[in-house]
């Protein structure tokens, strides 16, 4: 009998364990992981979708980001429907065919007169650029949470502005900026190289 017990402890324990090491493996990636696995990723999985819920999900996280007296002066339109994403593939010049089974395509803007203003009046000679900033911080913030979700992005500059506000109805006082792709790769890209440290950084 006493046998028994100690056999149903022992089993019991080793249950135990393997579910704790279970929930280790699934944890989230560590920071450093995400910044050297993300990569701007010009190939995309067909077979995988995302949900609603997930890029809600992602963007809520977006909207830690800093920016000029927490002006917050960043938006994002959203397509996933066929129709629309089919529609802003065709407004991105050449790279169409980069993101073409790219399940999610987001139109990245940022509200002028906003960051970098007081009383309407731009604070130093930067101006707007303080709202290119501040939508660049959110873009980062946005291509970073979608690494750790297990996504990934590629952000575009060649876009058609224009048409961009008519197929979203973008107001005349935000500006366009980039178009940013999120899916999941296909295949692994290679690592691209970086300048020298020493020419990028210089310490008094």
């Amino acid at each position: 009998m006493s046998k028994n017990i100690l056999f149903s402890v022992a089993l019991i324990a080793l249950m135990i364990t393997g579910c704790n090491n279970s929930t280790q493996t699934s944890s989230s990636p560590s920071f450093d992981d995400v910044l050297a696995s993300r990569r701007s990723i010009r190939s995309y999985d067909s077979t995988k979708t995302i949900s609603e819920a997930e890029v809600r999900e992602l963007l809520t996280a977006v909207q830690e980001a800093p920016s000029w007296a927490n002006q917050q002066p960043t938006k994002y339109y959203v397509a996933m429907s066929k129709e629309k994403v089919e529609a802003v593939q065709n407004l991105v010049g050449r790279n169409k065919s980069r993101i073409e089974h790219a399940p999610v395509l987001i139109v990245s803007t940022f509200e002028k007169g906003k960051s970098g203003f007081f009383d309407g009046e731009p604070l130093n000679e930067i101006g707007e650029g303080w709202g290119a900033y501040d939508n660049g911080l959110s873009n980062c913030y946005l291509i970073m949470k979608a690494r750790a979700m297990g996504f990934d992005t590629l952000i575009m500059g060649m876009r058609d502005s224009e048409a961009l506000c008519k197929l979203f109805g973008i107001p005349s006082n935000e500006t366009v900026m980039a178009v940013i792709a999120l899916g999941y790769r296909d295949g692994e890209p290679k690592q691209p190289t970086h300048r020298p440290f020493d020419e990028v950084v210089t310490f008094f």
